[in-house]
C-alpha cells in the first residue's frame, strides 16, 4: 500500500530501515542519517549513535563532514559567474590564476617531472570544471612521478596536515608540470579545488562568503560551512577509518579540537565542507527545480543543465571508465555511473538500479547525495565511516537498491 501522497510504499520504507539498521547493527557502522524525498515529500532515518562506542544518538541535525560529496554544492558558485558573464567558459584562466600559465606537460605521463614539452593550449574555465585541466588523481599511475609530487605538495587530508592559504597553495602548484595536455584527459579531484581558488579570485572574496551569499543562505543552508562553529561541535561525530585489517575503529579527526573545528586556511572546494541532510535535500531539490528555490531564481535553467548533464567527450569518457573500473572492487561500484557533468557524476548507462540521468556524487568519508530528474527523486545517506573498509560503500549500495524498489 502506498503511503499517502509521497510516491514512496510503506512496505518500501520500511525494507529500507531494515536494510540500514543492518548496517547499524553489524557493529560496522556506528550510526547514520538517510533522506529520501519525492514530490515535494520527505522521510528521514537516524539510526544508531555517534560514536562507535555508544554515546549520544544520530540525530536529524547530525553534521557530516561531507568530502567530495562537497563538489556538487561548491561548484554552484562557479555557476553564478558564468551566469552572470564574470567567467566565460572558454576563458583561459591565466588572468586570475596566473600560476597556471605557461604551462610545461610530462612527454609520458608516468615520465619523470623535467622531460616535458610546451603546452599546446592555455587552460580554460571549462577544463577546470570538467575535470579535465591536466592534473588530478588518476587510478592508472598512482606510482607515477608526477602523482608522488602532487600528493606531496598539495594533499591536505588528515594523514597529510591542513593546506596553506590558497596562494601557497596556488604557487606550490605552479611549480609542477601537467601530466596531460590541457582538455584531453578526465582526471579526479585537484580540478575541484582549483575551480574554487578561481572562484575566490574572481569574485573577491573568500570562497566560504561567497558560496553563502549567494547558494547556502539563499538556499537555508544553515549548517553548511567550511568547519563547525563551537555551539554547534555537539552535533559533529567523530570520523572514523576502520582498520582495513582488523575493522578496528581508529579516529580519523575528533569532532573538538579536530580538522572541522577550525576555519581552514584552504577552503577545500573539493572536499572541505560540513553540512546535514536537510541542507543537502534543499540544495539537490533546488537542481531538480531547474535552479528555483520556492519563487527565487538560484542558477538558472541552463547552468543547472550544464552542471547535471555529461560533458565528457567519447575519449575522456573512456579514460574515465577504465579509471573507476579498477577500483570498484573496493568500493561497491560507487563512481562507475557513467558521465560527468561540472562537479559531479551524471549516469549515462542503466549499470544498476539507477536510471540514466541520475546525478550526484559520494565522499570519502561515508556520504552520498544523488537527484533523478526522472523519478523526481533525491536520496541522501550520511555517516562517520570512511572508505577505509567496504563497509560504508557496502550500505551506500544498499541504500539505493531498497530506495529504487521503495519507489510506489
Amino acid at each position: 500500500m502506498a503511503t499517502s501522497g509521497t510516491g514512496f510504499s510503506d512496505q518500501g520504507l520500511r525494507r529500507l530501515r531494515e536494510v540500514l539498521a543492518g548496517h547499524v547493527e553489524s557493529q560496522k557502522i556506528p550510526g547514520l542519517v538517510a533522506l529520501v524525498s519525492r514530490g515535494g515529500h520527505s522521510h528521514v532515518e537516524a539510526l544508531g549513535t555517534m560514536r562507535h562506542d555508544g554515546g549520544a544518538p544520530m540525530r536529524r541535525d547530525t553534521i557530516f563532514r561531507m568530502a567530495s560529496t562537497s563538489k556538487p554544492v561548491t561548484m554552484a558558485a562557479a555557476m553564478v559567474l558564468l551566469d552572470e558573464c564574470r567567467l566565460r567558459l572558454d576563458d583561459p584562466v591565466d588572468p586570475w590564476l596566473p600560476e597556471l600559465a605557461d604551462r610545461r606537460v610530462l612527454k609520458r605521463p608516468d615520465g619523470p617531472l623535467d622531460d616535458t614539452v610546451p603546452a599546446l593550449r592555455p587552460i580554460t574555465v571549462r577544463d577546470l570544471l570538467t575535470s579535465t585541466f591536466g592534473l588530478g588523481v588518476d587510478f592508472e599511475s598512482m606510482a607515477s612521478p608526477i602523482r608522488a609530487a602532487t600528493f606531496e605538495r598539495l594533499d591536505y587530508s588528515v594523514a597529510s596536515g591542513p593546506a596553506p592559504d590558497p596562494d601557497e597553495w596556488m604557487r606550490r602548484l605552479g611549480e609542477l608540470p601537467l601530466q596531460y595536455q590541457p582538455g584531453v584527459r578526465w582526471q579526479y579531484d585537484l580540478s575541484n579545488e582549483v575551480a574554487g581558488v578561481l572562484v575566490s579570485r574572481v569574485a573577491g572574496q573568500p570562497l566560504e562568503t561567497f558560496l553563502r551569499e549567494r547558494i547556502l543562505d539563499p538556499l537555508g543552508m544553515k549548517d553548511t560551512a567550511f568547519h563547525v562553529p563551537a555551539d554547534k561541535i555537539d552535533r559533529l561525530p567523530p570520523l572514523y577509518g576502520p582498520d582495513p585489517q582488523t575493522g578496528e575503529f581508529t579516529v580519523w579527526d575528533q569532532a573538538a579540537g579536530g580538522r572541522s573545528s577550525t576555519p581552514p586556511a584552504f577552503q577545500g572546494a573539493g572536499g572541505g565542507l560540513v553540512s546535514t541532510a536537510d541542507d543537502y535535500h534543499s540544495y539537490f531539490r533546488m537542481l531538480l527545480n531547474h535552479g528555483m528555490h520556492g519563487s527565487e531564481r538560484i542558477l538558472s535553467r541552463t547552468a543547472v543543465e550544464l552542471i547535471t548533464t555529461n560533458r565528457l567527450s567519447p575519449a575522456q569518457q573512456a579514460a574515465r571508465d577504465t579509471m573507476f573500473s579498477g577500483v570498484a572492487h573496493l568500493s561497491c561500484g560507487q563512481g562507475t555511473s557513467g558521465g560527468w557533468g561540472f562537479g559531479m557524476a551524471v549516469r549515462t548507462a542503466r549499470s544498476d538500479y539507477a536510471p540514466i540521468g541520475q546525478f550526484g556524487w559520494f565522499g570519502g568519508t561515508g556520504t552520498t547525495a544523488y537527484a533523478d530528474p526522472a523519478n523526481q527523486l533525491t536520496g541522501i545517506l550520511l555517516t562517520q565511516v570512511g572508505l577505509s573498509t567496504p563497509d560504508s560503500p557496502r550500505a551506500m549500495n544498499d541504500f539505493w537498491t531498497t530506495l529504487y524498489q521503495a519507489i510506489d
